[in-house]
């Protein structure tokens, strides 16, 4: 991907509210895109500099039904993950953020209050290209055998790690993510932030994300947030990426 691109509840300024009409026009546009963009490869996260663009997903719009469906995802991308790198050109426009990748940025401006909205952006334009290729059409399973040793090491089994991040998920209160992540000795572990929050500002390397924030699964679920992460956890997760991301 070259150059596309917890706190309170992001203001109008930095988020498109979930009930944003998604127009027969904006469907047909993204639908067409990621339609043609199916089989791209994992994310390049450090993309930069400005002006971002929203890139691509890895996947056609309806390939991820029924445990998201096409009318959500399209809403998702083409909606909320729009809106944060837009809103983040306008921010870093004419500042020194200007010059630098999205990672770059996420880090620069982490624990920042002056920074608080370019932050917030740009962790959820990472935040979101992440998620797109932590999720895979035909996901779920037995991860890669390198992966799946890893994970029996710090959880006992996959299944059980699978039942920590679920959990996480859940239980996380409000908007936010759960992730599966590791420390800079390779642990493996599951942790959740808030809001626009991610682990690398905690010196974590991200393997695997869900999204928790409630346009995430409120069209397709309602406030069956356990029903959403099942599904998702069961039937989704990209262990090939989170393999590619352990190293």
């Amino acid at each position: 991907m070259s150059n596309d691109v917890f706190h309170d509840e992001p203001a109008r300024a930095e988020a498109v509210p979930p009930e944003s009409p998604l127009t027969r026009r904006d469907f047909l546009a993204v639908a067409g895109a990621g339609a043609a963009l199916v089989g791209i490869g994992a994310p390049n996260l450090a993309f930069g500099a400005t002006p971002f663009v929203l890139p691509p997903l890895p996947y056609a719009l309806g390939a991820l039904a029924p445990v998201i469906s096409a009318r959500t995802l399209g809403l998702h991308y083409g909606k909320h993950h729009k809106a944060y790198v837009d809103n983040l050109n306008k921010l870093v426009k004419g500042t020194p953020f200007a010059d630098q990748t999205l990672e770059q940025i996420v880090r620069a401006a982490a624990g920042k209050p002056a920074a608080q909205a370019i932050f917030n952006n740009a962790a959820q334009a990472w935040n979101h290209a992440f998620f797109w290729h932590s999720l895979t059409p035909k996901g779920g399973g037995t991860p890669p055998a390198k992966l799946a040793q890893r994970l029996g090491e710090a959880f006992g089994s996959t299944e059980a790690c699978v039942r920590e991040l679920a959990a996480q998920a859940v239980g996380h209160f409000g908007s936010g993510w759960a992730w599966l992540v590791a420390d800079a000795a390779g642990k493996l572990s599951v942790t959740h932030t808030a809001n626009a929050e991610l682990p690398l500002t905690a010196g974590l390397k991200p393997l695997l994300t869900i999204d928790v924030w409630e346009h995430a699964y409120y069209l397709d679920y309602q406030n069956r947030r356990a029903d959403y992460v099942a599904a998702l956890v069961g039937q989704r997760l990209n262990w090939a990426f989170a393999s590619e991301n352990l190293g």
